[in-house]
């Protein structure tokens, strides 16, 4: 099996690469520095010639305050770029695993959704993410969306270091408590869609850690693990008010 990782400079496209090769997989990560996604010839090209049988997409753009002003970079990348990386694995009959986000719902209910429910994206990111899935299930039958959130790694930034990084200067913080969400590890995640990889129980995922918490109860587990004395306050998202609206 041959394997090619897109986002590779991410925290889970790291971590994916490392997982295939750890199995003796043949695996590439590639980054904007190999193609661009959003030249169609190019991705085309590059996917023809390296002749993965599965590509794991995990590259877009994740500016999601960024992309209320940029609403068509965003949609070029996350949108226009899946179905450029879709078309080219329909091509090859190479399998997409295409990685998704819970943005794509509009984040008011109060119980986890399940796959089918309705989707109804609150920002511009949440738009052009479904539209990416939108483009896979038109473009192939071969395909994983695996759906994930509230990520973190070990490469890249998270929230863990930006919540380590506050304790050095503060001893009081205040966190968003009304959002709630399920933190997921990269490297479980990368175990997982490795597994699914070699596979053909094509379809929607949603994949995440078990269990739930908000920002404010994440953040207090972070300094606690860490053994940090920074005492925790939750507040509402409108002392933090965004460009974006997020999902509760």
């Amino acid at each position: 099996m041959k394997v090619l990782v897109t986002g590779v400079t991410g925290q889970l496209g790291h971590d994916c690469v490392n997982e295939f090769m750890s199995r003796g997989v043949e695996v590439r990560g590639v980054s904007s520095k190999d193609f661009s996604l959003t030249d169609g010839a190019a991705v085309e090209k590059y996917i023809r010639e390296y002749a993965p049988d599965v590509v794991l997409h995990g590259a877009a753009y994740t500016a999601v305050d960024k992309a209320e002003d940029e609403q068509e970079k965003c949609m070029a990348v996350n949108a226009e770029g899946t179905r450029h990386i879709a078309k080219a694995c329909a091509e090859i009959g190479a399998k997409l695993i295409y990685i998704s986000t819970d943005y794509v719902f509009p984040g008011e209910g109060e119980e986890p959704y399940e796959v089918d429910d309705a989707k109804g994206p609150c920002n511009v990111y949440g738009k052009s993410k479904l539209m990416g899935e939108q483009a896979v299930q038109e473009l192939l039958q071969k395909y994983f969306i695996v759906r994930i959130s509230w990520v973190f790694g070990i490469n890249g930034k998270n929230f863990i270091r930006t919540m380590l990084n506050l304790a050095k200067t503060h001893k009081e913080l205040t966190v968003v408590g009304d959002q709630i969400g399920s933190p997921t590890y990269t490297r479980d995640l990368a175990v997982l869609l490795a597994d699914m990889a070699v596979t053909e129980k094509y379809g929607v995922y949603h994949a995440t850690n078990e269990g739930f918490c908000s920002w404010a109860e994440f953040a207090a587990e972070v300094f606690r693990q860490a053994g940090r004395d920074v005492t925790v306050t939750p507040v509402d998202s409108a002392a933090y008010p965004t460009k974006a609206v997020r999902p509760h």
